[in-house]
């Protein structure tokens, strides 16, 4: 299982978007140009993330984006699907051919079914908001933070 270079431009473009646009939309350029990502593949990502309903466009020359609904109600699971489609491991196929297929069944159910109910678990219940306020948090008290 990956986490593709796709996805994560996606969800850290998401963040920003959530951050800034709270009064007005925000230009690809400029989510671009304070995260350090290829204006030409973030479109790539946002043209995903705008078929998917996450983002809506504002067109003309004061254009940009904006979330189509609030941050709280966009899960991550929501995000990574519009980007990569289904995230979860895939089911094994060849075990119906296979001579002991009760092998496979197990591995199929003790393994990868409940590594997907984990993924689910996290991705479902993990929200846009969420990564904004830890980000803002991060960023407010990150440098500032002393562990004893």
């Amino acid at each position: 299982m990956k986490f593709s270079k796709k996805s994560r431009y996606g969800l850290i473009a998401l963040i920003d978007l959530a951050v800034n646009s709270k009064y007005e939309q925000v230009s690809l350029n400029s989510i671009a140009d304070r995260n350090k990502i290829s204006p030409q593949y973030l479109e790539q990502v946002f043209a995903s993330l705008r078929r998917a309903g996450i983002v809506r466009s504002v067109k003309g020359s004061q254009g940009g984006y904006l979330l189509s609904q609030r941050a709280d109600k966009i899960t991550v699971a929501k995000i990574l699907e519009a980007l990569e489609g289904d995230y979860h491991i895939e089911r094994d196929i060849s075990s119906e051919n296979d001579d002991y297929p009760e092998i496979s069944k197990t591995v199929q159910k003790l393994v990868v079914d409940r590594v997907n109910e984990a993924i689910d678990e996290i991705l479902l219940n993990l929200t846009l908001a969420d990564l904004e306020q830890n980000y803002l948090d991060d960023k407010k008290y990150g440098q500032h933070m002393y562990y004893i």
